[in-house]
């Protein structure tokens, strides 16, 4: 970046945060306001939180002239998306404790409580503390949680790949020991040299990190909509390597054509771990150098690969990181699916794949889905992994404890609303959205379900009933919930009105396009509904929605 450019402000508070330390100390004790001061609201993302607040209640609370009605979210860092089932029942307690009593599943794999009031966010994360969670480097300009295909199913060396996420997490940890002094009270460091940070140095990364693993042919991860993406080679069952990938990112602003959403750009191919791990490092370090700190709407990875050219980043990684790269070896994602039901590994050990709609545990009267998992998790049997499309599954149960957990599921309802529901839904995703998202400007999680309900009458008018039309929804351009790579994406312009996305892949490898702006609910289902007829009447044997739609040229492709 040339030096006559203007830095963010955010660059001025990260340099002059004092390790992420800033005044977060005297922000808590300020019992004045339910906030934090304004600089500190961007330091304490690194320490996996946002400052929120309820936008349900805004209006009347401003007329009764009182301030608003601030809280935090608080994110885990959970590489590959993986809990001990003993450290479910603490979330589920601390959730029930410190927030809302919801647990929200992410797209990134972990889970994020919201509702926690200022005095609430150090007991939280020190009671975290004692089940050995963090939730380091969650949120922030730096490499966020780390994705891995997340089912033991998809390969007898499924937990070989699947270390792989812990392995990078820990390689790219930053050094500061602001969030052990601050939350965990710890002793402070005497000698700052201790924390000297070779990576990130004083000013992080531009703008946040996100890497994610792929073990073909499933694409559960969105390995492409990530700055960084590994493609596992496996032959024979033997890990031979990754595909290494660069560029992704799908978030947008309105009205802004120098924002767009890209696919990343497959470079090449590593063979061993230390490879591996040395290219993914000097990828952030490339990033670090040459990433766009001026202009944060356009300081993500993809903009520097577009900026620098391909051809540029793959010279400037082989230099830094001491060797070339191997042509990149063939590998075919062939699905995008979670595993729903019960299905056994190659070890022999079950797992079931629960539904769990937009993510969001909790019980209902319908569904007392928090109470069943809390009674899976009190038995012990089963292990938590989180899938990128925010579904849940029971891992690792051996064959004499399957039925007691098939029990608690059946009892409660869990099977039922699992198997039971449509294709579409169980293919759908949505972000939080409001009422706590600060940049949301529709609903998306609380709105999805119902407009699911409505979608469901018109496949089945048409027999579509069983197509599994990938279907995504977010309030806002950021694109949290990866709408931009969805058979049918929905993404929020006002309230009540979606920008109507068709023409991506069944597999996540080819983005879509708008092919309708700021379309209320029954422009959607017209639309939705003369769209799915002519799908039904002309489509080829065994043509995806998103396939039909970019034949039909109802959105263009370059």
């Amino acid at each position: 970046m040339s030096k006559q450019e203007k830095l963010s402000s955010i660059e001025r508070i990260k340099t002059e945060s004092h390790g992420l330390r800033g005044s977060i100390v005297e922000s808590l004790h300020d019992e004045l306001t339910g906030a934090i001061r304004e600089d500190d609201q961007a330091l304490i993302k690194f320490h996996g939180m946002y400052q929120q607040d309820d936008r349900d209640r805004r209006e009347e609370r401003a007329e009764k002239k009182l301030d608003r009605l601030y809280s935090f979210m608080i994110r885990l860092r959970l590489p590959g998306g993986f809990l001990k089932p003993e450290q479910w029942v603490a979330t589920h307690q601390i959730a029930g404790e410190h927030s809302t009593g919801v647990i929200k599943i992410t797209s990134r794999q972990t889970v994020q409580l919201h509702g926690l009031i200022k005095s609430h966010i150090k007991p939280t994360i020190q009671a975290f503390n004692e089940s050995k969670l963090d939730s380091i480097a969650t949120c922030g300009d730096i490499n966020r949680n780390v994705l891995c295909s997340s089912h033991p199913g998809e390969s007898p060396i499924h937990e070989q790949v699947f270390a792989y996420a812990d392995k990078i997490s820990q390689l790219l940890m930053p050094k500061t020991k602001a969030y052990y002094e601050i939350w965990l009270d710890e002793e402070k460091l005497i000698d700052k040299k201790d924390e000297e940070d070779p990576l990130y140095q004083d000013r992080y990364l531009p703008r946040k990190f996100k890497i994610a693993i792929a073990i073909p042919p499933n694409n559960d991860v969105d390995v492409f909509a990530n700055d960084l993406g590994l493609i596992a080679v496996i032959e024979n069952d033997v890990l031979k390597g990754f595909n290494i990938a660069i560029g992704g990112g799908l978030s947008t602003t309105h009205g802004n054509p120098e924002t767009y959403a890209r696919l990343a750009t497959v470079i090449g191919f590593t063979d061993t771990e230390e490879k591996t791990l040395s290219a993914i490092y000097e990828v952030l370090t490339i990033q670090r150098d040459y990433g766009n700190r001026s202009d944060r709407k356009l300081a993500r990875l993809k903009y520097t690969v577009d900026k620098l050219g391909v051809a540029w980043f793959k010279e400037e990684l082989e230099r830094r990181i001491g060797f070339q790269l191997e042509p990149a070896r063939k590998y075919a994602l062939t699905k995008r699916v979670d595993h729903f039901g019960w299905k056994q590994n190659a070890a022999g050990t079950w797992h079931y794949t629960v539904l769990v709609e937009n993510g969001r545990v909790l019980d209902t009267e319908s569904l007392p889905l928090k109470t069943a998992l809390f009674e899976v998790a009190k038995t012990g049997k089963a292990n938590f992994r989180f899938t990128c499309t925010q579904n849940l599954i029971l891992s690792d149960i051996a064959t004499s404890d399957k039925e007691t957990v098939h029990q608690i599921l059946e009892r409660f309802g869990i099977i039922k609303h699992t198997e039971y529901s449509s294709a579409i839904r169980k293919n759908s995703m949505a972000c939080v959205a409001l009422p706590t998202c600060p940049l949301a400007l529709a609903e998306a999680q609380r709105y999805l379900p119902d407009l699911i309900t409505k979608i469901e009458p018109l496949l089945e008018k048409y027999n579509l009933s069983e197509d599994e039309i990938v279907i995504r929804m977010t309030g806002c351009p950021n694109g949290c919930a990866r709408p931009y790579v969805a058979e049918i994406g929905f993404v929020g312009t006002a309230t009540g009105k979606y920008n109507l996305h068709l023409g991506g892949d069944r597999q996540g490898q080819r983005l879509n396009k708008i092919y309708a702006e700021s379309q209320e609910e029954s422009q959607i289902l017209s639309i939705l509904d003369n769209l799915f007829q002519t799908y039904s009447i002309e489509r080829n044997l065994g043509e995806t929605f998103g396939d039909f739609s970019v034949r039909q040229k109802w959105v263009i492709h370059d």
